[in-house]
Protein backbone atom coordinates (compact mmCIF):
# COMPACT_ATOMS: atom_id res chain seq x y z
CA UNK A 1 0.00 0.00 0.00
CA UNK A 2 1.42 3.46 -0.65
CA UNK A 3 0.11 6.67 1.57
CA UNK A 4 -0.14 9.93 -0.12
CA UNK A 5 -1.58 13.39 0.80
CA UNK A 6 -4.14 14.39 -2.23
CA UNK A 7 -5.51 18.11 -1.14
CA UNK A 8 -4.22 18.01 2.58
CA UNK A 9 -6.23 14.57 2.89
CA UNK A 10 -3.76 11.49 3.49
CA UNK A 11 -5.23 8.84 1.05
CA UNK A 12 -3.84 4.92 1.46
CA UNK A 13 -4.13 2.83 -2.40
CA UNK A 14 -2.12 0.07 -4.06
CA UNK A 15 1.07 0.51 -5.58
CA UNK A 16 0.46 1.25 -9.31
CA UNK A 17 -2.89 3.12 -8.83
CA UNK A 18 -2.84 6.37 -10.87
CA UNK A 19 -3.12 9.80 -9.00
CA UNK A 20 -6.77 10.28 -10.63
CA UNK A 21 -7.57 6.74 -9.58
CA UNK A 22 -6.45 7.61 -5.85
CA UNK A 23 -8.35 11.00 -6.19
CA UNK A 24 -11.44 9.16 -7.63
CA UNK A 25 -11.20 6.87 -4.58
CA UNK A 26 -11.99 9.95 -1.83
CA UNK A 27 -14.41 11.48 -3.99
CA UNK A 28 -12.36 14.40 -5.81
CA UNK A 29 -13.24 14.61 -9.45
CA UNK A 30 -10.19 15.96 -11.67
CA UNK A 31 -11.81 16.71 -15.24
CA UNK A 32 -10.64 14.48 -18.32
CA UNK A 33 -12.34 13.63 -21.23
CA UNK A 34 -10.09 11.09 -22.62
CA UNK A 35 -10.07 8.86 -19.65
CA UNK A 36 -11.96 5.73 -19.43
CA UNK A 37 -11.58 3.80 -16.69
CA UNK A 38 -12.01 0.25 -18.45
CA UNK A 39 -9.92 1.24 -21.49
CA UNK A 40 -6.02 1.86 -21.33
CA UNK A 41 -4.58 5.29 -20.43
CA UNK A 42 -4.33 7.40 -23.44
CA UNK A 43 -3.53 11.06 -21.96
CA UNK A 44 -4.66 12.82 -24.89
CA UNK A 45 -6.93 15.78 -23.01
CA UNK A 46 -4.70 16.72 -20.50
CA UNK A 47 -7.62 18.24 -18.87
CA UNK A 48 -6.56 16.23 -15.95
CA UNK A 49 -3.23 17.80 -14.88
CA UNK A 50 -2.33 18.80 -10.92
CA UNK A 51 0.54 19.70 -9.11
CA UNK A 52 2.80 17.34 -7.09
CA UNK A 53 4.76 19.05 -4.57
CA UNK A 54 8.65 19.42 -5.05
CA UNK A 55 8.41 18.30 -8.23
CA UNK A 56 8.21 21.01 -11.44
CA UNK A 57 5.58 21.04 -14.22
CA UNK A 58 2.22 19.67 -14.32
CA UNK A 59 1.88 16.13 -14.74
CA UNK A 60 -1.11 14.40 -15.81
CA UNK A 61 -3.01 12.65 -13.27
CA UNK A 62 -4.19 9.79 -15.27
CA UNK A 63 -0.96 8.59 -16.29
CA UNK A 64 0.97 9.55 -13.04
CA UNK A 65 1.32 6.65 -10.49
CA UNK A 66 1.40 7.54 -6.66
CA UNK A 67 4.44 6.97 -4.84
CA UNK A 68 5.25 6.85 -1.05
CA UNK A 69 4.61 10.60 0.55
CA UNK A 70 3.58 12.28 -3.07
CA UNK A 71 1.49 15.53 -2.22
CA UNK A 72 -0.96 16.31 -4.59
CA UNK A 73 -2.42 19.05 -5.31
CA UNK A 74 -5.43 19.26 -7.76
CA UNK A 75 -7.90 22.35 -7.92
CA UNK A 76 -5.50 25.37 -7.61
CA UNK A 77 -6.17 28.58 -9.01
CA UNK A 78 -3.30 28.24 -11.51
CA UNK A 79 -4.30 24.39 -12.69
CA UNK A 80 -7.96 25.61 -12.68
CA UNK A 81 -6.85 28.09 -15.34
CA UNK A 82 -4.63 26.07 -17.22
CA UNK A 83 -7.47 23.16 -17.54
CA UNK A 84 -9.93 26.30 -18.68
CA UNK A 85 -6.92 27.45 -21.70
CA UNK A 86 -6.61 23.26 -22.59
CA UNK A 87 -10.75 23.06 -22.94
CA UNK A 88 -11.04 26.38 -24.96
CA UNK A 89 -8.28 24.89 -27.74
CA UNK A 90 -10.16 21.70 -27.41
CA UNK A 91 -13.34 23.31 -28.14
CA UNK A 92 -12.68 25.36 -30.80
CA UNK A 93 -12.35 22.49 -32.91
CA UNK A 94 -15.79 21.81 -31.91
CA UNK A 95 -18.51 22.70 -34.16
CA UNK A 96 -19.88 26.49 -33.71
CA UNK A 97 -23.44 25.09 -33.26
CA UNK A 98 -22.61 22.80 -30.64
CA UNK A 99 -20.31 25.31 -28.37
CA UNK A 100 -21.59 25.51 -25.24
CA UNK A 101 -25.29 25.69 -26.67
CA UNK A 102 -26.35 22.07 -27.17
CA UNK A 103 -29.83 21.96 -25.80
CA UNK A 104 -31.40 20.55 -29.26
CA UNK A 105 -28.73 18.16 -29.62
CA UNK A 106 -29.72 14.37 -28.97
CA UNK A 107 -27.17 13.65 -26.60
CA UNK A 108 -26.91 16.70 -24.44
CA UNK A 109 -28.35 15.24 -21.34
CA UNK A 110 -24.75 12.82 -21.22
CA UNK A 111 -22.37 15.22 -23.12
CA UNK A 112 -19.82 15.53 -20.96
CA UNK A 113 -17.76 18.19 -22.96
CA UNK A 114 -21.31 20.19 -21.79
CA UNK A 115 -20.56 19.05 -18.23
CA UNK A 116 -17.31 19.81 -17.43
CA UNK A 117 -18.13 23.39 -19.65
CA UNK A 118 -20.47 23.31 -16.68
CA UNK A 119 -18.51 22.19 -13.82
CA UNK A 120 -15.40 24.44 -14.77
CA UNK A 121 -17.88 27.66 -15.36
CA UNK A 122 -16.90 27.87 -18.87
CA UNK A 123 -20.00 29.84 -20.89
CA UNK A 124 -18.19 32.09 -23.36
CA UNK A 125 -15.69 30.86 -26.08
CA UNK A 126 -12.17 32.51 -25.64
CA UNK A 127 -10.73 31.57 -29.10
CA UNK A 128 -11.74 31.90 -32.36
CA UNK A 129 -13.37 28.99 -33.68
CA UNK A 130 -11.12 27.04 -35.92
CA UNK A 131 -13.04 25.88 -39.34
CA UNK A 132 -13.07 22.07 -39.37
CA UNK A 133 -14.07 19.77 -42.36
CA UNK A 134 -16.05 16.54 -41.37
CA UNK A 135 -17.90 14.34 -42.72
CA UNK A 136 -21.10 12.34 -41.83
CA UNK A 137 -20.39 8.31 -41.99
CA UNK A 138 -23.84 6.84 -42.59
CA UNK A 139 -22.04 3.74 -44.35
CA UNK A 140 -23.13 1.68 -41.59
CA UNK A 141 -26.93 -0.15 -41.23
CA UNK A 142 -26.53 0.41 -36.98
CA UNK A 143 -24.59 3.08 -36.74
CA UNK A 144 -23.41 7.26 -38.00
CA UNK A 145 -20.61 8.83 -37.00
CA UNK A 146 -20.10 12.51 -37.25
CA UNK A 147 -16.38 13.44 -37.65
CA UNK A 148 -16.70 16.83 -37.16
CA UNK A 149 -17.54 16.62 -33.31
CA UNK A 150 -15.26 14.31 -32.57
CA UNK A 151 -12.64 15.33 -30.25
CA UNK A 152 -10.20 12.89 -30.65
CA UNK A 153 -10.24 11.41 -27.14
CA UNK A 154 -9.51 7.91 -28.72
CA UNK A 155 -12.43 6.03 -26.57
CA UNK A 156 -13.65 4.47 -29.68
CA UNK A 157 -10.71 3.47 -30.73
CA UNK A 158 -9.41 1.74 -27.51
CA UNK A 159 -13.24 -0.04 -26.72
CA UNK A 160 -13.10 -1.04 -30.56
CA UNK A 161 -9.52 -2.62 -30.20
CA UNK A 162 -9.11 -3.68 -26.22
CA UNK A 163 -12.82 -4.99 -25.14
CA UNK A 164 -14.06 -5.70 -28.63
CA UNK A 165 -10.59 -7.47 -31.00
CA UNK A 166 -12.04 -5.63 -33.88
CA UNK A 167 -9.81 -2.27 -34.08
CA UNK A 168 -12.05 -1.11 -36.89
CA UNK A 169 -11.09 2.94 -35.63
CA UNK A 170 -7.93 4.50 -35.83
CA UNK A 171 -6.44 8.57 -35.73
CA UNK A 172 -5.35 9.40 -39.11
CA UNK A 173 -4.17 12.96 -40.70
CA UNK A 174 -1.95 14.81 -38.77
CA UNK A 175 -2.05 18.37 -36.61
CA UNK A 176 -5.69 20.27 -36.25
CA UNK A 177 -6.91 17.80 -39.45
CA UNK A 178 -6.53 14.66 -37.36
CA UNK A 179 -9.87 12.97 -36.81
CA UNK A 180 -11.12 9.53 -35.95
CA UNK A 181 -11.82 7.08 -39.13
CA UNK A 182 -11.76 4.14 -40.74
CA UNK A 183 -9.61 2.18 -43.23
CA UNK A 184 -8.88 4.48 -46.28
CA UNK A 185 -12.06 6.10 -44.77
CA UNK A 186 -13.88 3.61 -46.46
CA UNK A 187 -16.80 4.15 -43.58
CA UNK A 188 -17.96 1.88 -40.76
CA UNK A 189 -20.10 0.06 -42.63
CA UNK A 190 -17.79 -1.17 -45.26
CA UNK A 191 -15.15 -2.69 -42.76
CA UNK A 192 -15.41 -5.43 -40.23
CA UNK A 193 -17.60 -3.45 -38.06
CA UNK A 194 -19.63 -5.14 -35.69
CA UNK A 195 -22.28 -2.41 -35.36
CA UNK A 196 -22.25 -2.96 -31.13
CA UNK A 197 -22.00 0.23 -30.40
CA UNK A 198 -19.54 0.11 -27.99
CA UNK A 199 -17.55 2.84 -29.34
CA UNK A 200 -21.35 4.72 -29.01
CA UNK A 201 -21.73 4.18 -25.36
CA UNK A 202 -18.23 5.32 -24.56
CA UNK A 203 -17.98 8.62 -27.24
CA UNK A 204 -18.06 11.43 -24.27
CA UNK A 205 -19.83 13.78 -26.92
CA UNK A 206 -22.46 11.60 -29.14
CA UNK A 207 -20.00 11.84 -32.26
CA UNK A 208 -21.38 8.63 -32.72
CA UNK A 209 -25.18 7.50 -32.70
CA UNK A 210 -27.69 4.91 -33.72
CA UNK A 211 -29.43 5.11 -37.25
CA UNK A 212 -32.27 6.32 -35.43
CA UNK A 213 -35.96 5.20 -36.92
CA UNK A 214 -38.04 6.68 -34.79
CA UNK A 215 -39.96 8.65 -37.62
CA UNK A 216 -40.31 5.69 -39.76
CA UNK A 217 -42.10 3.97 -37.09
CA UNK A 218 -44.28 6.93 -36.44
CA UNK A 219 -45.53 7.01 -40.40
CA UNK A 220 -46.18 3.70 -40.13
CA UNK A 221 -48.42 4.47 -36.85
CA UNK A 222 -50.10 6.72 -38.66
CA UNK A 223 -50.84 4.89 -42.01
CA UNK A 224 -54.34 3.34 -41.71
CA UNK A 225 -53.27 1.06 -43.98
CA UNK A 226 -50.65 -0.82 -41.91
CA UNK A 227 -50.96 -3.14 -38.93
CA UNK A 228 -48.35 -1.99 -36.70
CA UNK A 229 -46.73 -4.53 -34.01
CA UNK A 230 -43.64 -4.27 -31.62
CA UNK A 231 -42.27 -6.82 -29.47
CA UNK A 232 -39.43 -5.65 -26.47
CA UNK A 233 -36.46 -7.17 -25.68
CA UNK A 234 -36.18 -8.60 -22.18
CA UNK A 235 -33.32 -6.55 -20.84
CA UNK A 236 -35.13 -2.90 -22.12
CA UNK A 237 -38.10 -3.12 -19.15
CA UNK A 238 -34.67 -2.91 -16.50
CA UNK A 239 -32.95 0.17 -17.94
CA UNK A 240 -35.44 2.01 -19.36
CA UNK A 241 -36.27 3.53 -16.40
CA UNK A 242 -33.07 5.24 -16.48
CA UNK A 243 -34.09 7.41 -18.90
CA UNK A 244 -36.57 8.94 -17.07
CA UNK A 245 -34.29 9.41 -13.90
CA UNK A 246 -34.74 5.83 -11.95
CA UNK A 247 -32.52 3.99 -10.66
CA UNK A 248 -30.94 0.97 -12.44
CA UNK A 249 -32.45 -2.39 -12.29
CA UNK A 250 -35.80 -1.49 -11.71
CA UNK A 251 -38.55 -2.94 -13.87
CA UNK A 252 -41.00 -0.75 -15.71
CA UNK A 253 -42.36 -3.19 -18.10
CA UNK A 254 -45.78 -2.32 -17.60
CA UNK A 255 -45.61 1.38 -17.39
CA UNK A 256 -43.49 0.93 -20.81
CA UNK A 257 -46.40 -1.46 -21.97
CA UNK A 258 -48.76 1.51 -21.27
CA UNK A 259 -46.90 3.77 -23.09
CA UNK A 260 -46.32 2.04 -26.30
CA UNK A 261 -50.32 1.54 -26.10
CA UNK A 262 -50.89 5.55 -26.13
CA UNK A 263 -48.17 5.78 -28.83
CA UNK A 264 -51.10 3.68 -31.13
CA UNK A 265 -49.17 0.63 -31.95
CA UNK A 266 -51.54 -2.42 -33.06
CA UNK A 267 -50.42 -5.14 -30.76
CA UNK A 268 -47.75 -5.33 -27.76
CA UNK A 269 -46.11 -8.11 -27.50
CA UNK A 270 -43.00 -9.59 -25.22
CA UNK A 271 -39.53 -11.15 -26.75
CA UNK A 272 -39.61 -12.68 -23.72
CA UNK A 273 -41.94 -15.11 -25.76
CA UNK A 274 -39.51 -15.58 -28.59
CA UNK A 275 -36.92 -16.17 -26.26
CA UNK A 276 -39.07 -19.17 -24.69
CA UNK A 277 -39.14 -20.36 -28.42
CA UNK A 278 -35.51 -20.23 -29.43
CA UNK A 279 -34.49 -21.96 -25.89
CA UNK A 280 -36.86 -24.70 -27.28
CA UNK A 281 -34.79 -25.08 -30.71
CA UNK A 282 -31.69 -24.66 -29.77
CA UNK A 283 -31.51 -27.31 -26.87
CA UNK A 284 -33.31 -29.64 -29.49
CA UNK A 285 -30.77 -28.61 -31.82
CA UNK A 286 -27.79 -29.35 -28.89
CA UNK A 287 -29.47 -32.18 -27.35
CA UNK A 288 -29.93 -33.91 -31.58
CA UNK A 289 -25.93 -32.86 -31.92
CA UNK A 290 -24.88 -34.19 -28.64
CA UNK A 291 -26.49 -37.90 -28.74
CA UNK A 292 -25.97 -38.20 -32.77
CA UNK A 293 -21.98 -37.36 -32.48
CA UNK A 294 -22.16 -34.06 -34.50
CA UNK A 295 -20.49 -30.99 -34.58
CA UNK A 296 -19.68 -29.71 -31.03
CA UNK A 297 -19.49 -27.66 -29.62
CA UNK A 298 -22.79 -25.63 -30.29
CA UNK A 299 -22.43 -21.72 -30.30
CA UNK A 300 -25.28 -19.50 -29.64
CA UNK A 301 -26.86 -17.54 -32.64
CA UNK A 302 -28.90 -14.98 -30.23
CA UNK A 303 -26.37 -11.82 -30.66
CA UNK A 304 -25.87 -10.54 -34.41
CA UNK A 305 -22.69 -8.48 -33.44
CA UNK A 306 -21.05 -11.50 -32.25
CA UNK A 307 -22.09 -13.89 -35.39
CA UNK A 308 -20.83 -10.87 -38.04
CA UNK A 309 -17.42 -10.98 -35.86
CA UNK A 310 -17.48 -14.75 -36.42
CA UNK A 311 -18.09 -13.94 -39.77
CA UNK A 312 -14.89 -12.02 -39.97
CA UNK A 313 -12.65 -13.14 -37.92
CA UNK A 314 -13.32 -16.86 -37.37
CA UNK A 315 -14.66 -19.04 -40.58
CA UNK A 316 -13.93 -21.78 -39.50
CA UNK A 317 -16.43 -22.02 -36.79
CA UNK A 318 -18.87 -21.67 -39.19
CA UNK A 319 -20.77 -25.29 -38.50
CA UNK A 320 -20.13 -24.74 -34.89
CA UNK A 321 -22.53 -22.17 -35.03
CA UNK A 322 -26.55 -22.88 -34.13
CA UNK A 323 -29.22 -22.32 -37.11
CA UNK A 324 -31.48 -20.84 -35.03
CA UNK A 325 -32.58 -16.92 -35.10
CA UNK A 326 -31.87 -15.03 -32.74
CA UNK A 327 -35.71 -14.45 -30.58
CA UNK A 328 -36.19 -10.89 -32.46
CA UNK A 329 -36.23 -12.71 -35.90
CA UNK A 330 -37.81 -15.53 -34.81
CA UNK A 331 -40.81 -13.56 -33.27
CA UNK A 332 -40.56 -11.46 -36.73
CA UNK A 333 -41.27 -14.88 -39.03
CA UNK A 334 -44.20 -15.64 -36.71
CA UNK A 335 -45.96 -12.58 -36.71
CA UNK A 336 -45.77 -12.77 -40.78
CA UNK A 337 -47.03 -15.90 -41.00
CA UNK A 338 -48.63 -17.65 -37.79
CA UNK A 339 -50.49 -13.96 -36.68
CA UNK A 340 -50.89 -12.91 -39.69
CA UNK A 341 -52.57 -15.87 -40.52
CA UNK A 342 -54.71 -16.37 -37.16
CA UNK A 343 -55.90 -12.45 -37.76
CA UNK A 344 -56.66 -12.78 -41.59
CA UNK A 345 -53.91 -10.03 -42.72
CA UNK A 346 -51.78 -9.95 -45.43
CA UNK A 347 -47.69 -10.04 -44.21
CA UNK A 348 -47.12 -7.14 -46.36
CA UNK A 349 -49.61 -4.87 -44.10
CA UNK A 350 -47.75 -5.98 -40.72
CA UNK A 351 -45.07 -3.80 -40.24
CA UNK A 352 -42.97 -5.70 -37.20
CA UNK A 353 -41.23 -3.41 -35.13
CA UNK A 354 -38.67 -4.18 -32.22
CA UNK A 355 -37.39 -2.73 -29.13
CA UNK A 356 -33.66 -3.90 -28.40
CA UNK A 357 -30.81 -2.94 -26.30
CA UNK A 358 -28.79 -3.67 -29.44
CA UNK A 359 -27.76 -1.41 -32.36
CA UNK A 360 -26.67 -4.27 -34.28
CA UNK A 361 -29.74 -5.23 -34.22
CA UNK A 362 -30.58 -3.06 -37.07
CA UNK A 363 -28.58 -4.48 -39.29
CA UNK A 364 -29.30 -8.01 -38.62
CA UNK A 365 -32.88 -7.39 -39.74
CA UNK A 366 -31.76 -6.05 -43.26
CA UNK A 367 -30.09 -8.87 -43.54
CA UNK A 368 -30.92 -11.28 -47.08
CA UNK A 369 -31.85 -14.32 -45.11
CA UNK A 370 -34.35 -12.44 -42.51
CA UNK A 371 -36.28 -11.87 -45.82
CA UNK A 372 -38.95 -13.83 -47.43
CA UNK A 373 -40.45 -13.16 -50.29
CA UNK A 374 -39.47 -9.61 -50.37
CA UNK A 375 -40.81 -9.53 -47.15
CA UNK A 376 -38.45 -8.56 -44.00
CA UNK A 377 -39.25 -10.77 -40.80
CA UNK A 378 -38.61 -7.47 -38.93
CA UNK A 379 -38.69 -3.65 -40.46
CA UNK A 380 -37.56 -1.33 -38.06
CA UNK A 381 -35.69 -1.73 -35.13
CA UNK A 382 -35.28 0.73 -32.02
CA UNK A 383 -33.16 0.80 -29.35
CA UNK A 384 -33.91 1.51 -25.82
CA UNK A 385 -33.08 5.23 -26.01
CA UNK A 386 -35.01 5.61 -29.50
CA UNK A 387 -38.26 4.46 -27.41
CA UNK A 388 -37.67 6.99 -24.03
CA UNK A 389 -37.09 9.61 -26.79
CA UNK A 390 -40.64 8.76 -28.45
CA UNK A 391 -42.33 8.60 -24.88
CA UNK A 392 -40.75 11.95 -23.71
CA UNK A 393 -41.86 13.66 -27.23
CA UNK A 394 -45.49 12.76 -25.89
CA UNK A 395 -44.92 14.74 -22.98
CA UNK A 396 -45.24 11.23 -20.57
CA UNK A 397 -43.54 10.40 -17.48
CA UNK A 398 -42.87 7.05 -18.01
CA UNK A 399 -42.48 5.67 -14.02
CA UNK A 400 -45.82 7.89 -13.19
CA UNK A 401 -48.12 5.94 -15.99
CA UNK A 402 -50.53 3.21 -14.89
CA UNK A 403 -49.88 -0.57 -15.47
CA UNK A 404 -50.19 -2.13 -18.66
CA UNK A 405 -50.34 -5.82 -20.01
CA UNK A 406 -49.11 -6.93 -23.54
CA UNK A 407 -51.17 -8.85 -25.68
CA UNK A 408 -52.17 -12.26 -25.50
CA UNK A 409 -50.64 -14.84 -26.50
CA UNK A 410 -47.44 -13.68 -27.20
CA UNK A 411 -47.56 -11.78 -23.65
CA UNK A 412 -47.48 -15.31 -21.48
CA UNK A 413 -43.52 -15.55 -20.86
CA UNK A 414 -40.88 -17.57 -18.28
CA UNK A 415 -38.40 -16.53 -16.63
CA UNK A 416 -35.78 -18.49 -18.59
CA UNK A 417 -36.63 -16.33 -21.18
CA UNK A 418 -36.02 -13.02 -19.38
CA UNK A 419 -32.53 -13.86 -18.96
CA UNK A 420 -31.74 -13.43 -22.11
CA UNK A 421 -30.76 -9.87 -21.48
CA UNK A 422 -27.97 -10.77 -19.11
CA UNK A 423 -24.37 -12.56 -19.90
CA UNK A 424 -24.85 -16.54 -19.13
CA UNK A 425 -28.83 -16.67 -19.26
CA UNK A 426 -29.09 -17.85 -22.67
CA UNK A 427 -26.94 -20.81 -21.29
CA UNK A 428 -28.80 -21.27 -18.33
CA UNK A 429 -32.44 -20.73 -19.84
CA UNK A 430 -30.81 -23.98 -22.61
CA UNK A 431 -29.80 -25.84 -19.73
CA UNK A 432 -33.06 -25.77 -17.37
CA UNK A 433 -34.66 -27.30 -20.53
CA UNK A 434 -32.38 -29.52 -21.89
CA UNK A 435 -31.82 -30.93 -18.61
CA UNK A 436 -35.49 -31.82 -17.93
CA UNK A 437 -36.16 -32.77 -21.18
CA UNK A 438 -33.20 -35.28 -21.41
CA UNK A 439 -34.03 -36.60 -17.64
CA UNK A 440 -37.51 -36.64 -17.94
CA UNK A 441 -37.21 -35.55 -14.77
CA UNK A 442 -37.31 -32.12 -12.53
CA UNK A 443 -34.12 -30.09 -11.60
CA UNK A 444 -33.18 -30.43 -8.42
CA UNK A 445 -31.92 -27.12 -8.40
CA UNK A 446 -33.24 -24.29 -11.15
CA UNK A 447 -30.38 -21.76 -10.93
CA UNK A 448 -26.58 -22.38 -13.01
CA UNK A 449 -25.02 -19.68 -10.79
CA UNK A 450 -21.66 -20.87 -12.13
CA UNK A 451 -22.85 -19.36 -15.81
CA UNK A 452 -23.78 -16.13 -13.77
CA UNK A 453 -22.43 -12.96 -13.24
CA UNK A 454 -20.37 -10.29 -14.77
CA UNK A 455 -17.09 -12.66 -15.43
CA UNK A 456 -15.38 -12.04 -18.76
CA UNK A 457 -15.05 -15.56 -18.89
CA UNK A 458 -17.39 -18.27 -17.48
CA UNK A 459 -16.97 -22.23 -17.80
CA UNK A 460 -19.10 -25.33 -15.77
CA UNK A 461 -19.20 -29.18 -16.08
CA UNK A 462 -23.35 -30.17 -15.72
CA UNK A 463 -23.63 -33.19 -14.21
CA UNK A 464 -27.03 -34.60 -15.84
CA UNK A 465 -27.88 -38.20 -14.44
CA UNK A 466 -24.30 -39.00 -14.83
CA UNK A 467 -23.44 -37.36 -18.26
CA UNK A 468 -20.60 -34.31 -18.22
CA UNK A 469 -21.32 -31.52 -20.17
CA UNK A 470 -18.84 -29.06 -20.14
CA UNK A 471 -20.46 -24.85 -20.84
CA UNK A 472 -18.77 -21.65 -21.45
CA UNK A 473 -19.76 -18.82 -21.36
CA UNK A 474 -18.35 -15.46 -22.67
CA UNK A 475 -18.89 -11.44 -23.25
CA UNK A 476 -17.44 -8.80 -24.60
CA UNK A 477 -15.71 -9.68 -28.13
CA UNK A 478 -12.07 -9.97 -27.07
CA UNK A 479 -12.78 -12.73 -23.81
CA UNK A 480 -14.65 -14.26 -26.89
CA UNK A 481 -11.93 -13.96 -28.87
CA UNK A 482 -9.55 -15.57 -25.86
CA UNK A 483 -12.42 -18.27 -25.13
CA UNK A 484 -12.34 -19.74 -28.48
CA UNK A 485 -8.76 -20.75 -28.89
CA UNK A 486 -10.33 -23.51 -26.41
CA UNK A 487 -13.19 -24.19 -28.12
CA UNK A 488 -12.46 -28.04 -28.52
CA UNK A 489 -12.69 -28.21 -25.00
CA UNK A 490 -16.64 -27.67 -24.52
CA UNK A 491 -20.16 -28.88 -25.57
CA UNK A 492 -22.11 -25.48 -25.71
CA UNK A 493 -20.78 -21.86 -25.45
CA UNK A 494 -23.11 -18.75 -25.33
CA UNK A 495 -21.36 -15.65 -27.01
CA UNK A 496 -22.73 -12.18 -26.61
CA UNK A 497 -20.44 -9.22 -27.62
CA UNK A 498 -21.27 -6.39 -25.39
CA UNK A 499 -20.26 -6.62 -21.82
CA UNK A 500 -22.34 -7.93 -19.44
CA UNK A 501 -24.42 -9.11 -22.37
CA UNK A 502 -27.91 -6.94 -23.61
CA UNK A 503 -27.59 -5.06 -20.17
CA UNK A 504 -24.45 -3.38 -21.62
CA UNK A 505 -25.67 -3.47 -25.66
CA UNK A 506 -25.07 -0.36 -27.23
CA UNK A 507 -28.84 0.58 -27.58
CA UNK A 508 -29.13 1.10 -24.10
CA UNK A 509 -29.32 4.39 -21.58
CA UNK A 510 -25.30 5.81 -21.37
CA UNK A 511 -24.67 5.54 -18.06
CA UNK A 512 -21.42 6.57 -15.99
CA UNK A 513 -21.98 5.05 -12.96
CA UNK A 514 -19.13 2.13 -12.82
CA UNK A 515 -21.89 0.02 -11.07
CA UNK A 516 -24.91 0.01 -13.54
CA UNK A 517 -24.16 -3.34 -14.93
CA UNK A 518 -24.34 -5.15 -11.68
CA UNK A 519 -28.13 -2.95 -10.85
CA UNK A 520 -29.19 -3.99 -14.19
CA UNK A 521 -28.38 -7.78 -13.70
CA UNK A 522 -29.82 -8.07 -10.25
CA UNK A 523 -33.06 -6.77 -11.35
CA UNK A 524 -32.99 -9.03 -13.93
CA UNK A 525 -32.20 -12.26 -11.65
CA UNK A 526 -34.76 -11.01 -8.97
CA UNK A 527 -37.38 -10.94 -11.25
CA UNK A 528 -36.50 -14.46 -12.57
CA UNK A 529 -36.73 -15.56 -9.55
CA UNK A 530 -40.11 -14.06 -8.78
CA UNK A 531 -41.40 -15.56 -11.80
CA UNK A 532 -44.55 -17.88 -11.50
CA UNK A 533 -42.98 -19.93 -15.10
CA UNK A 534 -39.05 -20.33 -14.95
CA UNK A 535 -38.81 -22.75 -17.67
CA UNK A 536 -39.06 -22.23 -21.39
CA UNK A 537 -40.96 -26.22 -22.18
CA UNK A 538 -43.27 -25.11 -19.02
CA UNK A 539 -44.82 -21.84 -21.30
CA UNK A 540 -48.20 -23.03 -22.52
CA UNK A 541 -48.50 -20.68 -25.16
CA UNK A 542 -45.17 -22.19 -26.62
CA UNK A 543 -46.91 -25.38 -26.16
CA UNK A 544 -50.10 -24.38 -27.86
CA UNK A 545 -47.73 -22.91 -30.67
CA UNK A 546 -46.03 -26.33 -31.51
CA UNK A 547 -49.30 -27.47 -31.60
CA UNK A 548 -51.32 -25.57 -33.76
CA UNK A 549 -48.51 -24.09 -36.06
CA UNK A 550 -45.04 -25.68 -36.17
CA UNK A 551 -45.16 -29.01 -34.72
CA UNK A 552 -42.73 -30.13 -32.49
CA UNK A 553 -38.66 -27.95 -32.04
CA UNK A 554 -36.73 -28.84 -35.32
CA UNK A 555 -39.88 -29.60 -37.35
CA UNK A 556 -39.86 -28.91 -41.19
CA UNK A 557 -42.12 -25.94 -40.60
CA UNK A 558 -39.79 -24.76 -37.09
CA UNK A 559 -36.55 -25.32 -39.71
CA UNK A 560 -38.43 -22.87 -42.45
CA UNK A 561 -39.12 -20.37 -40.61
CA UNK A 562 -37.08 -20.34 -37.10
CA UNK A 563 -33.90 -21.60 -38.54
CA UNK A 564 -31.06 -20.18 -40.93
CA UNK A 565 -32.90 -21.84 -44.84
CA UNK A 566 -29.91 -25.02 -45.38
CA UNK A 567 -29.47 -23.81 -48.93
CA UNK A 568 -27.21 -20.73 -47.30
CA UNK A 569 -23.44 -21.34 -47.01
CA UNK A 570 -24.05 -21.20 -43.36
CA UNK A 571 -26.15 -19.75 -40.27
CA UNK A 572 -26.45 -15.88 -40.97
CA UNK A 573 -23.80 -15.92 -43.98
CA UNK A 574 -25.86 -14.97 -46.89
CA UNK A 575 -25.01 -16.34 -50.29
Amino acid sequence: MITLKINDKSVKVTEGTSIFEAAESIGCKIPALCYHRDLSVYGGCRLCIVEIKGRAGFPISCATPVEEGMEVLTHTPEICELRKNIFDLIIAYYPFECQLKCDSCATNKICELRQLAEEMEINELKFVPIARQGEMDDSSLALKFDSSRCINCGRCVRVCREVQHVGILTPSRRGPATQVSTFMDKGMGNVDCTGCGQCLLVCPVGAIQENFEINQVLAAIADPKKHVVVQVAPSVRFTIGEEFGEKAGVNLEKQMVTALRKLNFDQIFDTVFSADLTIMEESAEFIKRFTEGAKLPLISSCCPGWIRFAEDHLPELKDNLSTCKSPQQMFGALLKSYYAEKKGLEPKDIVSVSVMPCTAKKAECMRPEMIENGIYDVDYVLTTRELASMIQSRGMHLPELPEGKYDAPFGITTGAGLLFGVSGGVMEAALRTAYELITKEELPKIEFDDVRGLKGIKSAEIDIKGTKIKVAVANGLENSWQLLKHADDYHFIEIMACTGGCIGGGGQPISRDPDVLQKRKNGLYKDDKNMKLRKSHKNPAIQQLYKEFLGHPLSEKSHHYLHINADLQSPFIPK
